[in-house]
C-alpha cells in the first residue's frame, strides 16, 4: 500500500507575476514568493494581508501585531 503525499503539477511558480482574479483581492497583481504544492496554495506578494498577533518574546517585551501575507488557492490566480 502506497502513503505519502500526492504530487499536484500546478500552472504557476515561484517568482512568477500573477494576478488575482476571484476573493476580496480581486484585480491586484504580484509575485509569487512561496507555493505550497500539496495544498494547492500559493503566497502572492501584497495579496491576502492578515493581522497576526505576536505573543511577548525577548526581542519584543511588549509583543507585537504584525501584517503578513497569508496563502490563497491556486485556482484564485493566473500568470499575467
Amino acid at each position: 500500500m502506497k502513503t505519502g503525499i500526492k504530487k499536484v503539477k500546478l500552472h504557476v511558480k515561484k517568482n512568477d507575476n500573477v494576478l488575482v482574479i476571484c476573493g476580496n483581492d480581486k484585480g491586484k497583481s504580484g509575485k509569487i514568493l512561496k507555493v505550497f504544492t500539496q495544498k494547492s496554495r500559493v503566497i502572492v506578494e501584497g495579496v491576502n494581508i492578515r493581522k497576526r498577533h505576536m505573543r511577548p518574546t525577548q526581542s519584543r517585551p511588549q509583543g507585537a501585531i504584525i501584517e503578513r501575507e497569508f496563502p490563497i488557492h491556486v485556482s484564485n490566480v493566473k500568470k499575467s
